[in-house]
């Protein structure tokens, strides 16, 4: 059986990573069977989350772990779409994994509010003594990878702005669909949805919390990806959670 390593609950989210919450959602898309269990980024062969054990198999990376899935196990996530789908696909993941991805970053770690009731919990079981070192150079850390990922060397209000643009392009690409590329959620499908849940949750406040619950559609969105991959989580409803 596959073992998927991962944060856990958490955050008013079933998985408080979007890595590993879309590597989960696309082992249950391929019907996998899998135990999952909670892991620190430094157990991981490439130091993140998530990674998996497969039989002899230890894979880190989601996107390397998806294309695992489908050269083991034959399933194919993009089924039914043709090669401009495929390509349309795989840049819309790359959007939101190098641009959505890190806006919620600085959501989660820029803004003090937030840090101290989300990612500060990260260290509670360390000892006492080091609790408060290891939060501020885990904090440094994040805010330089923030800065490197190039939205963190812009003003706030203008890393909204930007942000927005790609919040604005997902509405504009589900305009008429259940799911980004059709009727049926695709290996995107899973990638869009773990970034959009961990920005909507009520858990953190933010501006572009704010911003994308203006999206119908991407709200009706994260509700319907919520019900078909986890309907035992207890979530709000996201345009109530406003």
């Amino acid at each position: 059986m596959i073992t998927l390593y991962g944060f856990g609950a958490g955050f008013g989210l079933p998985e408080i990573s979007p890595f590993v919450t879309k590597t989960e959602v696309q082992l249950k898309m391929a019907d996998l069977a899998y135990r999952k269990q909670k892991a620190m980024p430094p157990a991981s062969p490439k130091g993140q989350l998530p990674y998996i054990d497969d039989e002899a198999d230890s894979i880190a990376d989601s996107t390397f772990i998806r294309a695992h899935i489908e050269r083991k196990y034959g399933f194919d996530f993009d089924e039914g779409l043709d090669q401009q789908q495929r390509a349309q696909a795989w840049a819309i993941e790359r959007m939101i994994e190098h641009h959505v991805y890190w806006a919620l970053v600085g959501a989660r770690w820029t803004i003090p509010e937030n840090f101290d009731k989300g990612p500060a919990h990260f260290f509670d079981g360390a000892p006492e003594e080091r609790r408060r070192e290891l939060r501020e150079n885990a904090r440094a850390g994040t805010a330089g990878n923030y800065r490197l990922s190039g939205l963190g060397r812009h003003a706030p209000e203008e890393t909204l702005d930007l942000a927005s643009r790609s919040l604005s392009a997902l509405s504009v690409l589900l305009a008429g669909k259940l799911y980004l590329m059709g009727n049926k959620p695709c290996g995107a499908d899973a990638t869009a949805f773990g970034a959009l849940a961990g920005l909507m949750t009520p858990f953190f406040d933010s501006p572009l919390r704010r911003r994308a619950l203006e999206y119908a559609d991407l709200t009706d969105y994260v509700d319907r990806m919520m019900e078909l991959f986890y309907p035992d989580h207890a979530w709000l409803p996201s345009r109530q959670a406003a």
